[in-house]
This record gives structure tokens, sequence and C-alpha cells, in this order.
């Protein structure tokens, strides 16, 4: 693990007072983590310093060829003030899978997770109290040759920038609304859709717009092939529950296999429900739906954890799930998962990084 240089800020920010009004991604901290990578040397000169602008060339190639991935975490404040992570080094071990795929250099995942505890510390008075609340770790890697021609960069760039925020559920966890879009797809089998790339997030935007202008909340994908099975809806991994079996898309290529999706699927398993991954019919789906035989659905991630699905749309038809209510296994998986995030509950499946 290399040497971690710390340049401290100056200029303190002034920390939101309300923590009621953070919302998601408005506010940053004083620091960020910086690592550089050249072929041929690897990745160098780790550094804490201040938050601040970065001096870009025009023709860097990110701007222009995408090489771009980035990984979401988050950092929660125990009852007792003490703050821990939740399985950072896997979003780590992710993100170099995501590098591989996109031809970048695999990521110096050690030294990563060494400067990403100690500017958590660093800014550790940033990490919201209120209930529900946390801090959103953002480590992303980018390409930064100054070079016009598709090929892989030689330098590369990776970043960590935090921002506290608010309870994903301001009013209580509540079902949304879900649309089925049949017209674009988000990712097909042997292209990037199993990264967390920047270009994935890109292309979902168009239909998240539609879906947000007809009144649902976010997009369910089906595969871009046949545009039959069900994947994932844009920020979340998708679970159905009938009765005590839980059954998720299997993953294939095309799916993101979600950090909170594997918690969620162990827990369950734990907590006595039946789990199965397989390919899911959209018109199984709702046939289900209209039989009564689902009766729950829920979308995994970690800005929700958990995501209850109270109706879905698909060419007109808006089915009801579960009498639009959050169901049992929702709430339970709900607040196990976050029990454990907050130190309310056990870690028995040494999850958990403590880091005060």
């Amino acid at each position: 693990m290399k040497t971690i240089s710390i340049q401290k800020t100056t200029a303190p920010k002034a920390k939101p007072q309300d923590e009621s009004k953070l919302g998601f991604g408005h506010y940053f901290t004083d620091h960020m983590f910086l690592m550089n990578y050249e072929e041929g040397k690897g990745w160098f000169d780790p550094r804490i310093v201040p938050y601040g602008d970065f001096a870009m060339d025009p023709a860097s190639m990110v701007l222009h060829y995408g090489q771009a991935i980035f990984e979401g975490t988050k950092c929660y404040r125990r009852a007792d003030g003490g703050l821990q992570l939740f399985r950072p080094e896997a979003n780590l071990a992710r993100m170099t899978r995501s590098a591989q795929r996109m031809c970048m250099p695999a990521l110096d995942e050690e030294t990563a997770l060494e400067g990403l505890k100690q500017l958590v510390l660093l800014d550790q008075e940033w990490v919201p109290h209120s209930e529900g609340t946390s801090l959103y770790i953002r480590p992303t890697m980018i390409s930064m040759d100054v070079h016009l021609g598709v090929h892989a960069s030689k330098t590369y760039l990776f970043f960590i920038i935090l921002s506290p925020v608010g309870s994903y559920y301001k009013d209580g966890l509540k079902p949304v609304g879900i649309y089925v879009e049949d017209q674009y797809v988000r990712a097909v089998r042997g292209g990037t859709g199993f990264t967390k790339c920047a270009g994935n997030y890109a292309a979902s935007i168009l239909a998240g717009d539609i879906a947000e202008k007809k009144g649902y909340s976010q997009v369910l994908w089906l595969d871009g092939v046949e545009q039959k099975y069900v994947e994932e809806v844009g920020s979340m991994n998708m679970m159905f529950a009938y009765g005590n079996r839980i059954v998720t898309p299997a993953l294939n290529g095309s799916i993101l296999p979600g950090i909170t999706r594997d918690s969620i699927l162990t827990l369950a398993r734990q907590l006595g429900y039946e789990t199965e991954e397989a390919r899911l019919a959209i018109a199984d789906i709702f046939a289900d739906i209209r039989s009564g035989k689902l009766t729950e659905a829920f979308g995994t991630g970690t800005a929700a954890v958990i995501s209850p699905v109270g109706k879905l749309c698909m060419d007109g038809e808006e089915l009801v799930i579960g009498g639009g209510e959050i169901g049992a296994i929702s709430q339970k998986l709900y607040d196990t998962l976050t029990g454990i995030q907050y130190g309310k509950l056990p870690d028995e499946n040494h999850w958990i990084t403590r880091l005060s």
C-alpha cells in the first residue's frame, strides 16, 4: 500500500444546518482523494486535498470516448456516534471488474480503500446525525490522455468525493410506480451492462424522463435482444416475491451485480426465505400480478436499500401489487439490512468496517 499525503483545507465550508433538507448529491465535503495512473508506472501519488475543480484539456479522452466508471457506497453514523462502512471492499473490487471491461487499469484497491477511510475520517464532521441519513461515497475513474482517437488512454485519474445525504424515505417506506420500457434498451449481453460505467446511465436518461412525465418513479428495463425478459430498474436490481419465495433476474452479463442485491439475497436465505435467480418474462410477471400469485415487488440498491414497488405499467396497462402497500418481506429485509448498516443489529456476515 502506498503512502497517502494529506493537505488540509484552510477554508472549510459551512455545513448544512437542516439535515431534513439534505436531499441527494447537493452538498460536498471539504476534501477529496486523488490518485493518478500512467502506463508503465502504475498508480502513484495518492493524496487527500481540498475539494476543488479539476483542470482538464478540452481534448481529454474521457470527454470524447467515455472511459468513465464509478461506484457508490455509504458511511453510517451509529447511535453512539461512531462511524462505519458497509462492504466498501466489494465496491472497489467491482470497480476493477468495470475497469477491465472498459479497457482501463485495475484499481490499486488496497490504497484506494485506505484513502477512502482516511478521507471519511478527515471529513467525519460531515456525516449527518439524523435517522436515515448517511455520507454518500463516490469513487470514480476517468481517462486523461489529451488525444483524439478511439483507443484506450494511457493515463487515468481516480478520485473519491463525499456528499452528506438525507433519508431516502422522508415520509416512510412507501411503494413507488415503475414504467416498463419496451422501446429503448439499456444494455445487451456482451456489452457494458454489468459494469458501472457512465455511458450506461447516459443511455437511461431519455427513458427515465419519459417515465417521469407519465407519473412513474423509474424505468424497468427489459433485455436488449427480445425485450421480453426483466433485467433491472435504472438504479436498482429487481426482486419479486411469491409468498415466501423471492425471485430475481439471474446475472447474465447485461445486469449490474449489485452489492445490495447480493446482501439482500444472503439475508433473505438467513431469514428463512427461499431465493431463486432465474430468467423472468415480463408477460409472466404481469400474469402473476393479475392472478395474485405475485405478492410483492421491490428494488434493491445503495441509495434506497429497498424500494417497494406498488404498481407496474406496460402497454397502457397499470397493475397494482399487494394492494399498493409495502409487503412484509420488503419491510423485514429493509429493517434487517439498515439495522446492520447503522449498527442496531449484529453483523454476522462481517460486512461492516468500523472507523470509530
